[in-house]
């Protein structure tokens, strides 16, 4: 699981918008991504909190080696984002114990 958050300059978050839909709508179709979220802080509109759940290592590296992951990356600097803070966690399958 991948959670965290990007910080995006205030108004350019409708210049953000179509590459964060790309970025999730080709997320979502890969082979292995359980789950894939973006959503905008109710208090800091700058603020995108990012959220996502891989079957196993091997598709989030997998993921990390996609065209449109460098497409992502590529686009940070006209988009203006620099802040970013993604954690990697090991969990389980999320059965209740």
């Amino acid at each position: 699981m991948i959670v965290g958050t990007v910080r995006i300059p205030d108004g350019a978050i409708d210049r953000a918008r179509p590459a964060m839909a790309a970025m999730l709508a080709a997320s979502r179709a890969e082979d292995g991504c359980l789950a894939y979220n973006y959503a905008q802080d109710v208090l800091d509109p700058c603020v995108i909190h990012i959220s996502e759940r891989w079957r196993d290592r091997a598709a989030l590296d997998a993921h990390f080696a996609t065209p449109h992951m460098a497409a992502w990356r590529a686009q940070f600097g006209a988009i203006g984002i620099g802040d970013r803070d993604l954690t990697l966690y090991e969990a389980d399958d999320g059965v209740a114990v």
